[in-house]
């Protein structure tokens, strides 16, 4: 009679346990915040007994197809710091600190230097977000993945005082929207950028115009996290609010966190857009569908009173960070319906 066994079906419980002491390993050396329990069942985290009345606040995000183009690329080291970011970033706008992050990273076998080398960019991202990789989990599904393929998912919780958070800001007509520089794509549109690439056969060792980098580096930049300065901002009552540009670009993500009372107008003339995303542009994509789609430059918009606008500068720029004017809050008028409006163009 013939003999089966998980190995023999695909799944490498062996290399799976060696994997688990390589990530313990890695974070010996980088988890600041001391943990319990790596390679449980569950990760344990102490919560800080100066937050008098804690609210926790998760999310969770995955990095989508820009995965192809690491794959492409034979560069797994950073699309971990991806990962952190776009489960950390929304978590911020909320005033929260993200306290522990978790992934899931799926597999058809696993590859331990490919494994080994995402887990270092999740630390990466958890360091720079002053988080703690608090465990995940690492599935084999034999022939679900092409060889050395993998798919990713991550988990953020964060705390914010109970006070901090029913403390409401006002946001008023005349407020100014700030566009915070991104870092890139970010983690976004990745389908649509895989599209053209297709269709106009470039590979990604091309060079844009206008500047000195393949569109591969371009497009494997990691997403910025933004952990520091946006709640520096927020503790030095600087900030009102922010919405992180994600999925749905500044279109869909903006009004989510503008008060029904105003709208914001937006002037493009104002916009500095970056060479990856006037290429992108040149290939045939509307101003319209950039705007729904990318960050199109800006990974985080800000709402600043005026009078407060020398402050976050100042605070900007002890985080090396570029920031430009793009608009501002308005009254809403009978015959404006509209959360967004554009003026001018890209």
């Amino acid at each position: 009679m013939k003999k089966y066994s998980y190995s023999k079906s695909g799944v490498s419980i062996n290399k799976g346990n060696k994997f688990v002491s390589e990530i313990k390993n890695i974070l010996n050396k980088k988890n600041k915040i001391k943990t319990q329990n790596i390679g449980g069942f569950a990760g344990l985290f102490p919560i800080n007994k100066s937050t008098k009345n804690p609210v926790l606040v998760a999310a969770t995000d995955g990095v989508g197809t820009k995965l192809e183009i690491a794959n492409k690329l034979k560069k797994h080291d950073t699309i971990g710091i991806d990962l952190v970011a776009m489960c950390v970033n929304d978590i911020i706008v909320t005033k929260a600190k993200p306290l522990f992050f978790l992934d899931y990273l799926s597999t058809g076998q696993l590859n331990l230097k490919i494994g080994k080398s995402v887990i270092k960019g999740i630390t990466n991202g958890c360091s720079q977000a002053g988080c703690v990789l608090l465990g995940g989990e690492t599935a084999e599904h034999p022939g679900l993945f092409p060889k050395n393929k993998y798919d990713l998912a991550g988990f953020s919780v964060g705390i914010i005082d109970k006070k901090n958070l029913d403390k409401k800001i006002k946001l008023k007509d005349g407020d100014l929207l700030i566009g915070i520089e991104s870092s890139g794509a970010h983690s976004n549109g990745y389908s649509l950028i895989r599209k053209i690439l297709k269709d106009k056969k470039i590979n990604l060792n091309y060079i844009l115009p206008n500047s000195k980098k393949t569109i591969g580096k371009l497009l494997i930049e990691p997403t910025k996290i933004y952990v520091g300065p946006i709640l520096d901002l927020y503790n030095n009552n600087i900030l009102k609010s922010c919405a992180h540009i994600t999925g749905g670009g500044i279109t869909e993500n903006l009004p989510r966190v503008i008060a029904k009372n105003l709208y914001a107008h937006i002037n493009l003339n104002n916009w500095k857009l970056p060479t990856l995303f006037k290429w992108l542009m040149s290939m045939g994509i509307s101003e319209k569908e950039m705007l729904k789609t990318f960050n199109c430059g800006y990974g985080m918009v800000a709402i600043v009173d005026k009078k407060n606008v020398t402050k976050f500068n100042s605070i900007l720029k002890k985080y090396k960070l570029k920031s430009t004017l793009i608009g501002e809050l308005k009254n809403k008028r009978k015959n404006i319906n509209k959360n967004i409006i554009f003026s001018g163009s890209l």
